[in-house]
């Protein structure tokens, strides 16, 4: 674990490393969210019927989107992670299969988020920025808030994005969510950087800008894609240091923010 007070005492203020969030910052979704959830959940009801288990398919999806909402609800709050393959196994408890073969929560995780995958985009601007930093020097780290590891590293994979980053965290691999500031922390230490010497790039004020200023670090707020009502909500409590539209203004804002 890293030591917090360590990191704390920055005494540089020159940045040098960014670290990014990944979902509507990076990339984006396009496509209608609830239908392609819905048809993700289908498909892995489906697939566990066909593995053998005796479910209701209507019940066992309805108790599964139950239990999803109450912990997205709660980490919310508690800024913990309850992981997909956590809760997967809670509804098989309560359908009396107590010892499901984590294999099979893997197997059928794929199959949902398969679905999903297909509508993730890369932004036209994300490749020429982030080539255009590490040629400048930049040391680039990534902090995703998601309930399932495996989900993040395919959509990272399949963006072509996982050579930028010298450390790639999130929240269901960790166990813990931005904005606490322990995930930033650890990033941190991955890279061998201080607070003072990061900034953070998100497109949400209660995660990534809050948890940026939790951490010690300067924050940068993209809000291509960041009209929602929790940003809307925390528009006059939570302030970043610098705000962009688009990815392709963030060298220039890094150089401005390093006083050049």
């Amino acid at each position: 674990m890293a030591d917090i007070n360590k990191l704390l005492r920055a005494d540089d203020s020159h940045i040098s490393t960014v670290l990014f969030d990944l979902g509507s910052t990076l990339i984006y979704f396009e496509g209608d969210w609830e239908a392609v959830i819905l048809e993700g959940n289908l498909r892995l009801v489906r697939f566990l019927k066909e593995t053998g288990f005796q479910i209701d398919e209507d019940n066992f999806l309805k108790r599964f989107r139950a239990e999803l909402q109450a912990y997205f609800i709660e980490r919310e709050t508690e800024f913990i992670e309850h992981t997909s393959a956590y809760i997967l196994h809670q509804v098989f408890l309560e359908y009396g299969y107590p010892a499901v073969p984590d294999k099979v929560i893997r197997d059928a995780l794929r199959v949902m988020y398969s679905v999903s995958q297909a509508y993730w985009k890369p932004e036209s601007d994300t490749h020429p920025t982030l080539d255009l930093l590490i040629t400048q020097g930049y040391s680039l780290g990534l902090i995703s808030n998601a309930s399932d590891d495996d989900d993040v590293q395919s959509l990272i994979d399949q963006a072509r994005l996982r050579p930028y980053f010298g450390t790639i965290l999130t929240s269901a691999a960790q166990g813990i969510r931005k904005p606490n500031p322990q995930i930033f922390f650890t990033a941190l230490t991955n890279l061998a950087a201080q607070p003072g010497q990061a900034v953070m790039v998100g497109d949400t004020l209660g995660a990534d800008i809050l948890g940026a200023r939790n951490a010690g670090m300067r924050s940068i707020w993209i809000t291509r894609r960041a009209d929602s009502p929790a940003n809307r909500a925390h528009a006059d409590t939570i302030q970043p240091d610098a705000t962009i539209a688009t990815l392709s203004e963030l060298p220039r804002t890094l150089a401005h923010l390093n006083g050049a």
